[in-house]
């Protein structure tokens, strides 16, 4: 079992995996890691993250520092679990450059509705600090929402009526 992540040495886990890259490529960070580096939460047991375009040397950079930072590392994004919004690229926002690659934060809105669709108790708080933060709307959500409806039939094991209740709830529950 690896250590939890923490924002530390996720920051040195962009430093050297950037400073390792050698091609330019965009390295968008989801759930955990995006809660730590926003500041709402301390520590998580794995770093997601979608590679698009790839950095050439990034998976022989994720070998070598995972075992150095002692960290576990998931290739997982929204987009594996919910579909995704055609502007899902420009929605999501600059974190750092180093070295040829630069982070980001995968769109805040299909972050929050991935996390609510799944449901655990966790995610569930992460969204929550989504919106304290003002990270994500309300209104942002639902508008995502109705644009990725349409395509969720491309996602076998979500079912759209329970996934919009979900959604619903959660904002009525919070006032918004």
């Amino acid at each position: 079992m690896r250590r939890k992540v923490t924002k530390e040495r996720l920051e040195q886990f962009m430093r050297e995996s950037g400073a390792a890259a050698r091609s330019p490529g965009k390295v968008y960070f989801t759930g955990g890691a995006t809660a730590l580096l926003l500041g709402f939460r301390e520590q998580t047991v794995d770093e997601n993250k979608k590679l698009d375009p790839e950095p050439k040397g990034a998976f022989e950079a994720i070998a070598v520092l995972k075992d150095k930072l002692d960290l576990n590392v998931e290739l997982a994004s929204p987009d594996d679990f919910i579909s995704p919004s055609a502007n899902w690229r420009e929605r999501s926002r600059p974190i750092a450059t180093h070295g040829l690659v630069e982070f980001l934060h995968f769109d805040f809105a299909l972050q929050t509705l991935a996390k609510l669709e799944r449901g655990h108790r966790q995610d569930v708080e992460d969204v929550a600090g989504f919106l304290r933060g003002g990270f994500v709307t309300a209104a942002e959500l639902r508008e995502r929402f109705a644009e990725i409806e349409p395509q969720l039939v491309r996602y076998p094991a979500v079912e759209p009526q329970p996934f919009k209740r979900r959604v619903d709830e959660f904002l009525a529950a919070h006032g918004v």
